[in-house]
C-alpha cells in the first residue's frame, strides 16, 4: 500500500500507476484493451469529444475489506448505464463483460492505492469518448474507452454531516427530450456556474427544479434527492431528465427492507413521483445519494430567500444515518451481502 495521509484524504485527483485503454472503429468492435502508465492521452484538435461533446463517463468505487481483499459495488449496473448512454450519444459501447473485465484490470493494477478499510475508497472513472477526428456535426469515426482511478475520501468536506443546499430557479440542469437521463459530459459542464456561485455564498451544492414548471425537484449537481415525510420516503421519478443513479436504486431497495437487518418497518413504501419544491418546507428529513457522496444528509435548503432547516442527531436524520450505515456496510463487506451486489477481486 502506498504511503498517503489516509486520515485527510479528500475528493481530489491523486495520480496512480496505470490506466486502461481500448479503441473502437466504425465496425463497432473494441480492441483488446491494455494497461498503460497513467498519463496524457493524444487527441486530434478535431476529435468529436472536443468539438461536439460526444462523451460519457461513469463512476464507481472499490473498497478494501478488513481482511485485505477488495470489493466492487454493482459494477454491472454501471456497464448497463454506459450502454444506454452510448446509444443516446451515437457511440458504440463495450459489452457488460468487457466493461467488467476492464474495471477489474484497472483496480488490480492499482491495488496499492485502495485505501485501508474505513479510510476511503478507490474511485473508478470509466470514460467513453469520440476520439476520432471529425469536422462536420456527426458521430466520430473512432472511439476510445479509458479507465483511470484515484483514492478518495468524502465528496463533501462535511463528511456524514449536514450539507447546505440552495435551489436554483433561473438555470436548469436538463430539459425533456435532452440528455439529462444519461451520464454525458455536457450535463456536468452546465451546472458549474451555478455551483460555483453557490459555493461562494457558503452553500455545499445546488438543487435543480424541472425546466417546464420550475416547481418539481430534479436532482443536485451530481446526486439524487430523497424527501422523508411521516412514514414515506419520496424521490423524483426517472422520466428522462434525471440520472438513474445506482446508489439511488440501491437506497430504494435497502429502504424497502429487502433482506437487510435494518428496521424500516415503520415506512410504508418508497414513492417515485413528482415531488414539489413546497414539500421541502414540511419534510421531516432530506438527503442526497450518489456514488461520490453515498448518502449525504441535508441540514438546510434555501429557496427564494426562504430557508428551512432539518433537525436530527447533529443535523443527521435517523433515516439518513440508517441508510448510510447499511449501504456502506454492504460496500465494505461489514454486512452480509444478501443481494449479490458486491464483486470480490482476488
Amino acid at each position: 500500500m502506498v504511503d498517503l495521509d489516509w486520515e485527510n484524504l479528500g475528493f481530489t485527483l491523486v495520480d496512480t500507476d496505470f490506466m486502461y485503454m481500448a479503441k473502437c472503429g466504425l465496425d463497432g468492435n473494441f480492441s483488446e484493451g491494455e494497461m498503460l502508465p497513467f498519463g496524457p492521452i493524444a487527441l486530434s484538435p478535431s476529435a468529436g469529444v472536443l468539438n461536439y461533446g460526444q462523451g460519457l463517463f461513469e463512476g464507481l468505487k472499490a473498497y478494501r475489506k478488513t481482511d485485505g481483499s477488495i470489493l466492487l459495488f454493482r459494477p454491472e449496473e454501471n456497464a448497463r448505464r454506459m450502454i444506454t448512454g452510448a446509444d443516446r450519444m451515437c457511440m458504440p459501447a463495450p459489452t457488460v463483460e468487457q466493461f467488467l473485465d476492464a474495471v477489474k484490470q484497472s483496480v488490480l493494477a492499482n491495488k496499492r492505492w485502495v485505501p485501508p478499510t474505513g479510510k476511503g475508497s478507490l474511485y473508478i472513472r470509466p470514460l467513453l469518448i469520440g476520439s476520432g477526428a471529425i469536422l462536420g456535426v456527426a458521430p466520430a469515426p473512432e472511439f476510445t474507452f479509458v479507465i483511470y482511478v484515484s483514492p478518495v475520501g468524502n465528496y463533501f468536506k462535511e463528511g456524514l454531516a449536514p450539507i447546505k443546499l440552495i435551489i436554483e430557479d433561473n438555470c436548469h440542469r436538463a430539459a425533456p427530450g435532452g440528455t439529462g437521463g444519461v451520464k454525458t459530459i455536457g450535463n456536468y459542464a452546465s451546472v458549474l456556474k451555478a455551483q460555483r456561485t453557490a459555493k461562494e455564498k457558503g452553500y455545499s451544492d445546488v438543487l435543480y427544479l424541472d425546466a417546464v414548471h420550475s416547481k418539481y425537484l430534479e436532482e443536485a449537481s451530481a446526486s439524487n434527492i430523497f424527501v422523508v415525510k411521516g412514514n414515506t420516503i419520496s424521490t423524483p421519478a426517472i422520466e428522462g431528465t434525471i440520472l438513474p443513479g445506482i446508489t439511488r436504486k440501491s437506497i430504494i431497495e435497502v429502504a424497502e427492507n429487502k433482506g437487510y437487518k435494518v428496521d424500516f418497518s415503520s415506512f410504508s413504501w418508497v414513492e417515485e413521483r413528482l415531488v414539489s419544491v413546497d414539500e421541502l418546507f414540511v419534510a421531516d428529513e432530506v438527503f442526497c445519494t450518489g456514488t461520490a457522496v453515498v448518502v449525504s444528509p441535508v441540514g438546510s435548503i434555501t429557496y427564494q430567500g426562504k430557508r428551512v432547516e432539518y433537525d436530527g442527531n447533529h443535523g443527521v436524520g435517523v433515516v439518513s444515518q440508517q441508510l448510510y450505515t447499511s449501504l456502506t456496510g454492504i460496500q465494505m463487506g461489514l454486512l452480509e451481502d444478501r443481494m449479490g451486489w458486491t464483486v470480490q477481486l482476488n
